[in-house]
């Protein structure tokens, strides 16, 4: 079970499946209920990922739509519901505070973590997360210089420096793993992450008898110790995108690559992407197929990606953990030709 996941009762394995589908124990929300409010963790914020999102006065699309929220507005939200049987495949709605009802496909859990900067960076760098909904980098350490990018909450960057500005704000210098280029940004969105954090899970287990399965048909990635189910989540596979199919292959592969964070860019304005700070990837192919965290949407359960395989950032993390080969804690990448077995059907 990924960490930070605390659920009232002991679940038994059917639960467990059931409350992975509809994506709620990435909430940490009580396991008792159905079409009945849930109060969610104190601090838990919801990101607008898409365009535009409708806010309705219940959580149906058939209900009454009250307002339109627009890409990186932020909420609060108060519960999460359990609402009508179309979308199959994602239920699940969140209670937006004295607002309504947004449905959660175009919603990110975020909150808001703002730290004390480091005073000096260690030679080699430091893994950060972003720990508020979105920040913005410049290719220059001050507000006025010209924007870079946008990043979200649970990317992951390596810092290699910290500098000030004329207002004392401090800035991190922000490595760009794809094109080396350099970034900065306020250095109050960014959590050093701890090795306690990076601790592989299982590693008692040999790596023989670790094995992942990922279900196409059905959206699922199975993770077993011996034959025993001990992780499970919904996700996201390839699709086509206008007359191009990016589809996740089938067969067998293994984990041989890892990084904790992956600039990860391709294609054109129509088909393409182009999404720095990817965080926790682990490679079963040399045509760049992974599993990955996602902020770019919370849709998981249809196929939405270019032939990864999208999951949560805390599913992704707790499976970067888990599989063979391990990264040592101050290095950006290990590439080791093999790791922990792959089967895709």
């Amino acid at each position: 079970m990924p960490d930070g996941i605390d659920v009232s009762v002991p679940l038994s394995r059917r639960e467990f499946v059931r409350l992975s589908a509809t994506g709620l124990l990435a909430l940490g929300i009580p396991s008792r209920w159905t079409r009945a409010a849930a109060e969610a963790e104190p601090g838990l914020l919801g990101r607008v990922v898409d365009p535009t999102l409708d806010i309705f006065s219940s959580p149906s699309f058939a209900s009454e739509k009250r307002k339109t929220l627009w890409r990186d507005d932020v909420f609060e939200i108060a519960a999460a519901w359990v609402g009508d049987p179309i979308p199959e495949h994602n239920r699940t709605w969140y209670e937006a505070n004295g607002l309504g009802f947004a449905h959660s496909a175009s919603v990110q859990p975020v909150r808001d973590l703002p730290n004390l900067p480091l005073e000096t960076i260690p030679y080699g760098g430091v893994l950060t997360e972003v720990s508020v909904p979105h920040v913005n980098a410049h290719w220059r350490p001050r507000t006025d210089s010209e924007l870079a990018y946008r990043f979200y909450y649970g990317m992951t960057f390596w810092v290699t420096g910290v500098s000030q500005d004329v207002s004392l704000q401090k800035w991190y210098r922000i490595f760009d793993d794809k094109y080396t280029y350099v970034y900065y940004a306020p250095a109050y969105a960014f959590r050093p992450i701890p090795v306690s954090e990076l601790i592989p899970i299982s590693s008692e287990v040999p790596p023989s008898e670790k094995l992942i399965e990922v279900d196409l048909a059905h959206q699922w990635v199975n993770c077993y110790e011996a034959g025993q189910l001990v992780f499970t989540t919904k996700v996201s596979t390839g699709r086509k995108f206008g007359q191009d199919l990016y589809a996740t292959p089938a067969g067998e592969f293994e984990t041989f690559r890892k990084r904790p964070s992956r600039h990860m860019a391709a294609g054109n304005l129509a088909s393409g992407y182009d999404l720095p700070g990817v965080p926790w990837v682990a490679y079963i192919d040399e045509e760049g197929v992974s599993f990955h965290g996602t902020f770019w949407h919370n849709d998981f359960g249809v196929p939405r990606s270019h032939g990864c395989i999208n999951m949560t950032i805390d599913a992704a993390k707790w499976l970067y953990r888990w599989t063979n080969p391990v990264v040592p804690k101050h290095e950006q990448e290990v590439w080791k030709g093999h790791g922990t077995s792959v089967r895709v059907a």
